[in-house]
């Protein structure tokens, strides 16, 4: 009987170790989570340069970019993104303190890679973790000027697509500027757009000249969303209905 008092303390530490480490890896576990949903957020088929796929992972909450490894999405092995996350897990009753740990993964950004990619635990590099300047600015689209430039023709009129042309080029445009002109059925569409970053709407103008009328304008923010269509010169002929 004297020796279960003895073995009792050795028990409890025995089984609290345990429960100290399994939270361990529960909070790693966590931190793991955090950088897989990160990987889901940085993939797709649109190629993008290793700073480029760096500086849209450091946008991610809970994530630091330690280091960035490749050239190019589309490049060999693609880019390897080293992110350093945080989880958290509790003990347990014999001992509520949280426990919480900074881990680090290699997140592989690349056509090739699954949507669902398990990140791959390294250890962690030194120093603080990366920052990135911000995109440059996209150009200014030029709506005012190409509202009063663009020709106004009379119904019963013809529209010269050449003239249309030469309108455009008169205006200077920047060089990161898109431009198409279509002509269908008498009437001649534009667009101008600027490439966007696969995410948030794209930026574009769309006008059209048209016997008896000529109009520009921006189509709606859902138009403009990746896959959606609205920044297309055929947008710019027959316009997709405004959403409601």
């Amino acid at each position: 009987m004297r020796r279960i008092p003895l073995l009792a303390p050795l028990l409890l530490l025995t089984v609290g170790c345990g429960v100290v480490q399994s939270s361990k890896d529960e909070a790693t576990d966590s931190a793991r989570e955090v950088a897989r949903n990160a990987g889901k957020r940085l993939y797709g088929q649109r190629q993008r340069t290793a700073e480029e796929a760096g500086r849209s992972a450091s946008f991610i909450d809970g994530v630091e970019v330690m280091r960035v490894s490749g050239t190019s999405t589309h490049e060999g092995h693609g880019v390897d993104v080293t992110v350093r996350t945080s989880g958290s897990a509790y003990n347990s009753w014999l001992d509520p303190e949280e426990v919480t740990v900074q881990r680090c993964f290699v997140v592989r950004v690349s056509p090739d890679s699954d949507w669902d990619e398990v990140p791959r635990d390294v250890r962690c590099p030194d120093g603080p973790a990366m920052t990135f300047a911000p995109p440059p600015e996209p150009p200014r689209l030029p709506y005012e000027e190409l509202r009063a430039k663009l020709p106004r023709v009379p119904e019963g009129g013809q529209v010269d697509e050449a003239e249309v042309r030469r309108t455009l080029a008169a205006l200077d445009l920047n060089p990161a500027i898109r431009t198409e002109v279509k002509a269908d059925g008498g009437r001649v569409g534009v667009l101008l757009a600027v490439k966007g970053n696969g995410f948030d709407p794209q930026d574009c103008l769309l006008a059209r000249v048209d016997p008896g009328a000529t109009e520009v304008w921006v189509p709606p923010r859902i138009q403009r969303m990746p896959g959606e269509g609205g920044c297309t010169v055929g947008n710019a002929l027959d316009p997709k209905p405004s959403p409601h």
